[in-house]
């Protein structure tokens, strides 16, 4: 059992201090952040609680989870670790769209945009720009 854990379903309304308010009944809380709109600095209704021990963060979950908190009901689970995976380049390779697929007989550059479709550009119609300018 994980000792961090994710809170939905907040009010907007709560914040750093109310959130602690509320599982300090269940043990230490040594980390509370009630995740905010960065633009807005408006919470997004959710955030996350870090319990000393397991044993705690799962007498929290079955106490809260599910409960009623200012007119709604929260969801309390495990939170689940970052993916060291996650954003950035946007994974793997891509096929299609522009510019992109593959070159079989008869495709050649109709349509708009060359083989890979779209509009605008797709690998042929690019490269033959690209000589033209030499």
């Amino acid at each position: 059992m994980n000792k961090r854990l994710y809170v939905g379903g907040l009010s907007y309304s709560v914040d750093d201090d109310g959130l602690r308010e509320l599982f300090t009944p269940f043990g230490t809380v040594n980390f509370v952040k009630v995740i905010r709109d960065f633009h807005s600095g408006r919470s997004k209704g959710f955030g996350f609680v870090e319990m000393s021990t397991p044993e705690e963060a799962k007498e929290a979950i079955e106490a809260l989870h599910g409960s009623i908190h200012e007119r709604r009901t929260i969801t309390v689970s495990e939170a689940n670790p970052p993916d060291s995976n996650a954003g950035g380049t946007g994974g793997g390779r891509r096929t299609g769209g522009a510019g992109g697929g593959r070159r079989t007989g008869g495709g050649g550059r109709g349509g708009m945009g060359g083989s890979g479709g779209g509009n605008g550009g797709g690998y042929h119609r690019g490269r033959e720009q690209r000589e033209e300018q030499y």
